[in-house]
């Protein structure tokens, strides 16, 4: 039971009142991100409006609006000077520019605003049970989700596949294959090939931009010599790998069973398949802690309608429960599950599905 289910509705008005307080702060930092303005405070700051709108050539007295928005709402500093200057917080500047960190918090915004912007399309989809794909959503979405795992996969990922001992043994197998399921922009495979020097990686991503931005990605990170991205349906994944894994994409797909029954096929009997997924709880309740919050959000906006939007569909949403899982593992052919031992790693669970 919700804690203001026997409310008045002056508190239901003061708790949607706080709700959209929120959605405000999530656009702006949208506006942000997007402009190059938090950027450039980080860099340069402190700066008037002018200032600001000179480095980024935007328009000033947006620029004065925006910075105004922000010191009240307290992400950035300002003085009591004529004209006022603005500044970000080194905090603040680590979470919504520095990519590299755990913090990097300002692909949150992007995702939700590239999915607002849709909201035609959601509408008409919740009305009639179609979809919304990634393709649809755009490049906001699509990168946003990248921008997001990219400092856990190069930061955490090693550590973690070592701490999980029968699997790191596969991977550190000289000339092990290991195949990367929904790689999106390859972050997840080049973590794996920088941690796995003696492997070699295939990426796999049904979406042709992402394995383009995939592919510069490697190249720059000077594993492409290494690891291979391919655009195609995993349901028709062949091969022969040491591993496989898939990273937060199995709820995603529209017909999950036909690419872990795809895997199973392609990995080798003694090797390993893992799965990073959200990491819900085992069941719902009637009032959820923030992650299933958040989960929520990301399936009604993001998740639900993507897998939606290819037929026929199973319609797992974000919020797929380790049940859910399970038995998507047996119809495919597995004869179990487990979780690994990683734990704090963002907002994800590890599982392995065992032949």
């Amino acid at each position: 039971m919700s804690p203001l289910t026997h409310a008045p509705a002056d508190e239901w008005a003061e708790h949607v009142f706080t709700s959209a307080l929120g959605a405000i702060d999530t656009l702006a930092i949208h506006i942000g991100d997007r402009l190059g303005w938090y950027r450039a405070l980080a860099e340069a700051g402190p700066l008037t409006a002018d200032e600001l709108a000179e480095r980024t050539d935007t328009s000033p007295r947006y620029a004065r609006e925006w910075l105004e928005q922000q010191a009240t709402s307290g992400f950035v500093d300002a003085t009591d000077d004529e004209p006022m200057r603005f500044s970000l917080p080194a905090g603040a500047a680590e979470a919504l520019t520095d990519e590299r960190s755990l913090a990097f918090i300002s692909p949150l915004a992007r995702m939700l605003a590239a999915s607002a912007a849709q909201m035609p399309l959601l509408l008409e989809a919740y009305r009639t049970g179609g979809g919304v794909s990634w393709d649809q959503m755009g490049d906001d979405a699509r990168w946003s989700q990248a921008d997001m795992n990219r400092p856990w996969f190069e930061s955490m990922l090693a550590g973690a596949l070592e701490g999980a001992a029968d699997l790191h043994d596969i991977l550190d197998r000289p000339g092990a294959r290991i195949v990367d399921v929904g790689c999106g922009a390859g972050w997840s495979a080049i973590a794996l090939a920088h941690a796995y020097p003696q492997a070699t990686v295939v990426g796999v991503d049904i979406d042709a931009p992402s394995i383009a931005r995939a592919r510069t990605n490697a190249e720059q990170a000077g594993v492409a010599p290494r690891v291979t991205f391919h655009q195609g349906d995993a349901s028709t994944l062949a091969g022969s790998f040491d591993a496989a894994f898939v990273f937060e994409a199995v709820h995603d797909m529209s017909q999950p069973v036909d690419v872990l029954r795809a895997i199973r096929r392609s990995v080798v009997p003694h090797g390993a398949v893992v799965i990073m997924d959200e990491g819900v709880g085992d069941a719902p309740v009637a009032v959820g802690d923030d992650i299933e919050r958040l989960m929520y959000g990301f399936s009604l906006f993001v998740c639900l309608p993507d897998g939606l939007s290819s037929q026929p569909s199973v319609g797992t949403g974000t919020v797929m429960r380790p049940s859910t899982l399970r038995s998507y593992a047996q119809e495919a052919g597995f004869s179990d599950m487990s979780v690994l031992p990683i734990e704090d790693f963002s907002f994800f669970r590890f599982y392995r599905l065992h032949h």
